[in-house]
């Protein structure tokens, strides 16, 4: 069925006009009653007012009304109600067409010979045409509710797509960002610490050789960070806020993270093994870019790491001294404490970060011990 309805689609609109056109005027040729001058005229006219019915559905219906007078069952009239039928959504206006072609069609014809027919005929006559006018007015609002059907169908396919769409750059947006916040704390204290031992190894090396290598490493450092922050802001940018977490690193990690840190760190308490993965990794990257920018921002400086829990609460507090010699002129970009900032915020936690008044400075990280 649907495959003849695919075909009968395809047939240009002109064509099908010409075939029901010469069809209703083959009906009128074999079925008119009325061969007078007249009678012929307007079943000419009918039939002719197809040719339009797309274009002016109701009126080409009042054209061919008069050939269901002088026919008991006329091509041209259903064709037409069929038409207004398949475009109007006047269920009033359809009742009334069938109501009247039912009329015409149980109105003897001529007139006069209203008084032979009888009422009994003339009633079952008006039945008969009355379910034959319904025929093609409900076949054709079958159609159109099809239609209806098939738009709405198609609409809410294209909002399931649209729908698929916007979680695939969502999901493209979190990845984004987790790979921002990765690159930042991961690569960013990497380089930063090669720039810091190269920056000491040229002050130190005596050969001229070993001191243009240190400053080689050093610029290149520099420039690494420089263009990591870079892509850090347009991956932040494209990424959205929302990022996920994932199992690494624990506070396992953190013994290694100060040995490693390239500054005097004293690391001092313990917090209970139900700490949960999600927030060991938030106290980790809190250490991790705190020790980052002691580093960056006081070189020589001493350190206290200290892990704590107050009641429900657990959360570590990086301090460091005033530093004793000039800072490297590292590129930052604040993106670590907003890294930070958002991991606190995503695991109902707060930071606070500010100097001391020592002239240090103190990052603070608390956070639920479930924190999840």
């Amino acid at each position: 069925m649907n495959r003849a309805r695919r075909l009968w689609e395809r047939v240009p609109a002109p064509v099908v006009d010409i075939v029901l056109v010469a069809a209703a005027a083959v009906d009128i040729r074999a079925n008119l009653w009325d061969d007078t001058t007249l009678g012929i005229a307007l079943a000419t006219l009918g039939c002719a007012a197809l040719a339009f019915r797309r274009r002016f559905p109701l009126g080409v219906f009042l054209l061919t009304l008069p050939i269901a007078l002088t026919q008991p069952v006329a091509v041209a009239p259903l064709v037409a109600l069929f038409t207004l039928a398949e475009r109007s959504r006047n269920r009033t206006l359809l009742a009334v067409c069938v109501a009247v072609t039912a009329v015409a069609n149980s109105i003897p014809w001529p007139l006069a010979g209203l008084t032979e027919v009888g009422r009994t005929m003339t009633l079952v006559a008006f039945v008969y045409g009355l379910a034959t006018a319904a025929a093609p007015v409900l076949i054709a609002q079958l159609l159109q509710t099809h239609r209806d059907l098939a738009r709405r169908l198609f609409e809410i396919e294209e909002a399931r797509e649209h729908e698929r769409a916007l979680h695939a750059q969502a999901a493209l947006a979190r990845e984004r960002a987790q790979l921002a916040r990765e690159m930042h704390d991961v690569v960013s204290h990497q380089v930063s610490l090669i720039a810091v031992r190269a920056g000491a190894l040229q002050v130190a090396a005596k050969d001229a050789d070993a001191k243009e290598a240190a400053h080689t490493i050093r610029s290149l450092s520099v420039t690494t960070l420089d263009e990591l922050r870079t892509m850090v802001t347009l991956l932040r940018a494209s990424g959205g806020n929302t990022t996920g977490l994932t199992p690494q690193p624990t506070l396992a990690d953190l013994a290694k993270l100060v040995e490693s840190s390239g500054t005097h760190v004293e690391l001092s308490g313990e917090l209970p093994p139900a700490v949960g993965t999600p927030a060991q990794r938030a106290l980790y990257r809190t250490v991790q870019e705190a020790l980052t920018n002691v580093r960056k921002h006081a070189p020589g400086a001493r350190a206290w790491a200290e892990l704590w829990q107050d009641g429900d609460d657990v959360g570590v507090t990086v301090t460091n001294t005033a530093p004793t010699r000039p800072s490297l002129s590292l590129p930052g970009s604040q993106h670590g404490l907003v890294g930070l900032r958002e991991r606190a915020d995503i695991l109902h936690g707060t930071l606070e970060a500010g100097p001391t008044e020592e002239g240090g400075y103190r990052v603070r990280l608390r956070i639920p011990l479930n924190a999840d």
